[in-house]
């Protein structure tokens, strides 16, 4: 099974709507707010980091930079450094910029920016740099159930 389609089933048994859009290729967090006109701010930039050498997701609006030495020293955290793409792939099977916020349906413990609490509606893409989902944000945190926590500078 897909991450795509864990991502899915995820949903979809806990009955939460979400709408699935496919478009051209899309690597980062503003060509796909453009592809899928949309605020970049709704935009779920997922990162795979290595935390001690554990990797971990961090999740965080795709406007923002992630706060690596506020997040280290807040979990005692001594090593932490971005996955490297080819770690991220055997990590998830995925391609970066085409990580989605769903830890659960790659085995990964998730951590959001609170931000993620006021948003309305939130999109990411799906697994693939093809396909985006968008949903309530709401919706998004119930599923997932990440740390919930100040991520961003």
């Amino acid at each position: 099974m897909t991450v795509f389609e864990k991502i899915k089933k995820l949903l979809d048994n806990a009955n939460i709507k979400y709408s699935v859009i496919e478009h051209p290729p899309v690597y980062t967090s503003e060509e796909a707010s453009k592809i899928r006109d949309s605020d970049v701010e709704i935009g779920a930039k997922s990162l795979v980091v290595r935390a001690d050498g554990k990797p971990i997701l961090l999740v965080l609006p795709g406007d923002k930079k992630a706060d690596f030495k506020s997040f280290k020293k807040r979990h005692g955290i001594k090593d932490m450094t971005m996955a490297k793409p080819e770690k991220v792939k055997e990590i998830t099977t995925l391609e970066i910029g085409s990580i989605p916020p769903v830890g659960k349906a790659m085995g990964l413990k998730s951590y959001f920016d609170k931000s993620f609490l006021d948003k309305e509606d939130v999109a990411f893409n799906a697994g693939y740099h093809t396909v985006s989902i968008i949903m309530k944000a709401k919706d998004l945190i119930k599923v997932e159930q990440p740390i919930i926590e100040d991520i961003v500078k």
